[in-house]
């Protein structure tokens, strides 16, 4: 990636001020020679026009204009003169930090300048993917940035307790933690982190295979203002997971148990009976789950707005019915492979559901055109809100459900992959009807017929081939 590494040194060099002549970004393009003079492109010096915007503007303003800048731009600025390398550096423009696109150059010297450099200034951190870091690194940041409100640690794969540890002795502002895939951390670090860090409000812990019921526990009963919880991936997240969640976070607007296929309809019972200000929950490829889960949310919580149920193949109409009766804001569902629902599903979105905008029903193969043209009838007279339509592999629809769907003046993208009752003609009009949206389709081509065996030759007169 271009000027990473050179951005990098720059950053591992923020605890001392260095002076043009030295700095490690004078061989980009930002115009500045090895000898450390600014030039134009005719060979003038830039000097004087520097010196004149310092004396013209304070520096409180070239600090504001600092602080619009993104990491590389501000580190070439740094080269111009040594009065623009100290406003640089100043860590009151330091407060959000993303070193995402750097990660692969990141280690623990960088961390640690920055964190002395910024120090109490420093409110977010994205340190996404940088797997060089070490619990020694975070442990320096956590004792110099205790005013942190955001960090993100995903795929920090070194990590380990010790780090929850620091955080939770130094961080007691943190409100949003991402520690997505470092796999090292355990109960005991969720559990340590939770009694410092009382105030988050997001967690994701997804892919962290240690974390049971144990640290699950201790988080959500020391840290009762969670909003978001994600937790996608983890074996270890079963139905009393969820219970001491439910009792405890009654706050929560937004839930991911994504592939945490240990849970059952009780697991959801018990999450959904005091969290009714929940607005977004994904349960895709849970197994388990079957409509009594969905009848659960329809009792507890009349403002959700996202369901994601894709592969959760013991789902069908009744519990869909049921919720689109009691969750009329639902913007959002996802079924695919939702193998049991039916047109009566269709037919119930249109009726109670009108705001849904994106709708998912991949691989449901009992939808027909029924159940579409009344989906297309429904969005069309309430003026439209119907953006985004999947209904690939959905063999049982035909251009009847295209021309309905040629209605509906909002959709924006149709999903009509391997859909075999659907013809070209069809799609055609759909588009010329439609020419905003994006109508993505597949046609596989004609299987050649099967061509007469053709008698071989004899390799010689005197032999046969049997």
């Amino acid at each position: 990636m271009p000027n990473s590494w050179g951005v990098t040194k720059k950053l591992r060099g923020l605890n001392s001020v260095q002076d043009e002549e030295s700095h490690p970004l004078n061989n980009t393009d930002s115009g500045v020679k090895s000898n450390g003079h600014a030039m134009e492109a005719d060979g003038n010096s830039l000097d004087h026009d520097t010196g004149q915007i310092n004396r013209m503007l304070p520096k409180e303003i070239i600090l504001r204009i600092f602080s619009f800048l993104d990491l590389v731009a501000l580190c070439r600025c740094a080269t111009v003169c040594k009065a623009w390398n100290g406003l640089a550096h100043d860590g009151s423009i330091w407060q959000d930090v993303d070193l995402f696109e750097f990660q692969r150059d990141v280690e623990g010297a960088v961390i640690e300048n920055i964190a002395r450099r910024c120090g109490l200034f420093l409110k977010r951190l994205n340190l996404r993917g940088c797997q060089h870091l070490s619990d020694e690194a975070l442990k320096t940041f956590a004792f110099y940035c205790r005013n942190i409100e955001v960090l993100v640690l995903q795929e920090c794969r070194k990590l380990t307790d010790e780090t929850c540890r620091a955080l939770s002795k130094h961080s007691p502002r943190l409100r949003k933690l991402n520690i997505d895939s470092c796999a090292l951390i355990t109960d005991k670090g969720l559990a340590v982190l939770a009694d410092g860090c009382t105030h988050l409000e997001t967690i994701n812990i997804s892919w962290c295979e240690r974390i049971s019921e144990q640290g699950i526990t201790s988080l959500a009963t020391r840290c009762t203002q969670l909003k978001t919880f994600t937790a996608k991936g983890c074996p270890n997240i079963k139905d009393e997971c969820l219970r001491a969640l439910g009792e405890n976070c009654i706050e929560l607007e937004s839930v991911n148990l994504n592939s945490c296929a240990d849970i059952t309809d009780q697991g959801i019972k018990f999450l959904a009976k005091n969290c009714y200000i929940l607005e977004h929950i994904s349960l895709a490829h849970c197994p388990r789950l079957t409509d009594d889960s969905l009848v659960a949310l329809a009792h507890s919580c009349p403002k959700l707005k996202t369901l994601e149920v894709a592969g959760c193949t013991e789902m069908g109409d009744e519990g869909f019915s049921a919720l689109c009766r009691a969750c009329r804001f639902l913007q959002y569902l996802d079924m695919e492979e939702c193998a049991h629902i039916s047109d009566n599903t269709l037919i119930s979105i249109a009726e109670f559901c009108h705001s849904v905008e994106r709708l998912c029903l991949s691989h449901c193969e009992l939808i027909s055109d029924e159940g579409v043209q009344a989906l297309a009838q429904g969005a069309a007279a309430r003026g439209g809100t119907l953006k985004v339509l999947e209904v690939d592999n959905c063999p049982s629809i035909s251009d009847a459900s295209l021309t309905a769907l040629a209605t509906v003046t909002s959709l924006q993208r149709i999903d009509l992959y391997d859909c075999q009752g659907v013809t070209k003609p069809a799609v055609r009009q759909l588009k010329a009807k439609l020419p905003h949206a994006k109508v993505l389709y597949y046609f596989p081509p004609p299987t050649p017929p099967v061509a007469a065996p053709t008698p071989r030759q004899r390799i010689c007169r005197c032999c046969v081939i049997l």
